[in-house]
């Protein structure tokens, strides 16, 4: 990345965070007529989801300094909006719950909160609501480690998820291999053809889901009465390494052993060595390697194998 470019890059996230600052500062006017600062409204949600919590994991759930939350709750305690209790693990812990006048002094924060944002997510289509809040959620994963190892579930792909497949693929390997437009048609075949002959008995899709995002993806293609490709593998890159890939080839080869197939095939390049360890992970054995000019570049293209 040259220097002009991480500039463009650091004034684009800048300019999110002026918008985002000054959008957020007008939903929480409200809290200038209460008697609450927005960081004492974060601790009493808190509170509000939990029976009972100790001081370190507040601390820690809202990145608060101690001083500052030990001040913070020694003023709710004498508001009566707090109790604390020793804990039964740990005598040096406290557990600390909201009272009757904690939850009540809360509930109608929460109401105007969840009334401001709900107004303005009526002036957007249904459509567009969900493209906000799966891009805050792409942040979300993107900057939180732990949102990464949220679960994972299985299912087969929504009406236009297919498609979006082949582009964030073909975006991906043309930013970071080069590869031309070649391999997002090849993409493209290999979803027409699968949904064109839609036999659910023989062939299958599954996306990866993760907090209502799509994570990855795979595809089990009948070959012969008796082999099965493997289609269309892909873990998104900042979740690699988290077993989703072993999940989704895991799953392949239970459908493909009840389908009837006696033979997996999975082809890929030499350089994508996530793959090819997902491969020997799940028992694939390396059948042939050819050099071949595929998608614009020279490549070692790998036929893996697993007999079922």
């Amino acid at each position: 990345m040259t220097d002009s470019e991480a500039l463009r890059r650091a004034q684009a996230v800048r300019h999110f965070n002026r918008f985002y600052t000054q959008h957020i500062g007008a939903l929480h006017e409200h809290l200038a007529r209460s008697n609450f600062s927005l960081t004492e409204v974060r601790v009493l949600y808190e509170l509000s989801r939990a029976r009972a919590l100790t001081a370190s994991v507040l601390g820690r759930a809202l990145g608060l300094d101690s001083g500052y939350l030990s001040r913070l709750l020694t003023s709710f305690e004498r508001r009566d909006l707090i109790t604390r209790r020793p804990s039964d693990s740990d005598a040096r812990q406290s557990l600390i719950a909201l009272t009757e006048r904690g939850h009540a002094a809360y509930a109608p924060l929460d109401t105007t909160a969840i009334d401001e944002v709900l107004a303005v997510l009526g002036g957007l289509t249904v459509l567009a609501q969900e493209q906000l809040i799966g891009a805050m959620k792409l942040i979300e994963r993107l900057l939180d480690d732990q949102s990464k190892h949220r679960l994972v579930t299985l299912r087969q792909p929504h009406a236009g998820e297919c498609g979006w497949l082949v582009h964030r693929q073909a975006q991906w390997f043309a930013a970071q291999y080069g590869w031309d437009r070649s391999f997002e048609g090849l993409l493209a075949r290999i979803v027409a053809d699968y949904t064109q002959r839609d036999d659910p008995l023989r062939e299958m899709c599954w996306v990866a889901e993760q907090e209502e995002m799509v994570v990855g993806s795979v595809c089990i293609i009948g070959i012969s009465t008796t082999v099965a490709g493997v289609r269309l593998l892909w873990v998104e890159p900042d979740v690699q390494r988290l077993g989703i890939g072993t999940q989704m080839l895991s799953e392949c080869v239970r459908f493909a052993r009840r389908a009837g197939y006696t033979k997996l095939t999975l082809t890929t390049a030499s350089m994508l060595l996530e793959t090819r360890r997902l491969c020997e992970r799940a028992g694939f054995k390396l059948a042939g390697a050819t050099a071949k000019r595929r998608f614009g570049q020279d490549l070692t293209i790998e036929r893996w194998e697993l007999e079922l």
